[in-house]
């Protein structure tokens, strides 16, 4: 469940409106290359999607309208906007107010899931070539135990912190070092139960 208040570290959650907008393949798209890559504007997402920069544009303008991403201030110019994505989260909050949305809401995290497969094989892919000091510290790993919703809930709270905190600690350092050494590094984590036993 996400929280309309979430708690620290948990990104601010959207509402039914914006979960319907940002369920588009194409939005979806342009969300995770400003996640993956950084700032970007029309054009260049539209070189990288291999859209038009009308349709990047357009979907973009629709993304900030319900804040799933912002234009970066003081850069680029009245002709071409710098994009940026937002930190958001949704859950059974949006669904609730609108059961219509639980439509989206699985859109949405199928297009996650699929993603987190392609990236976590795409880095499967490329450990062969890796250099040493990257594969020392990667980590694939998964725990399964009996747990109420309360101690999910606790538990998913705390990762939820420890991340803010680890991230707020390295934009921090980017500011004085300029990001000699670094690499974008991308983090999955999910809490789930598993089907009932009889």
């Amino acid at each position: 469940m996400t929280e309309r208040n979430p708690p620290p570290g948990r990104a601010p959650a959207i509402d039914t409106s914006a979960l319907k907008a940002f369920a588009h393949p194409l939005r979806l798209r342009l969300y995770d290359h400003l996640k993956d890559h950084g700032p970007a504007t029309a054009t260049m997402l539209a070189r990288a999607t291999g859209e038009s920069t009308g349709q990047t544009s357009y979907h973009l303008r629709q993304l900030e309208r319900h804040g799933v991403v912002s234009e970066v201030e003081g850069r680029g110019t009245g002709r071409e906007r710098w994009w940026r994505a937002e930190g958001i989260s949704f859950g059974v909050d949006a669904v609730a107010e609108d059961p219509g949305a639980f439509t989206s809401m699985e859109l949405v995290q199928r297009h996650q899931v699929q993603e987190r497969a392609r990236r976590g094989l795409e880095w499967i892919d490329r450990q062969p070539h890796e250099e040493r000091e990257w594969l020392e510290v990667a980590l694939m790993d998964e725990l399964t135990t009996r747990m109420t919703p309360e101690e999910v809930g606790d538990l998913a709270r705390a990762l939820s912190q420890v991340v803010a905190e680890h991230g707020e600690r390295a934009r921090a350092a980017r500011q004085g070092d300029g990001g000699e050494g670094t690499r974008m590094v991308k983090l999955y984590s999910a809490i789930f139960p598993l089907p009932a036993e009889d």
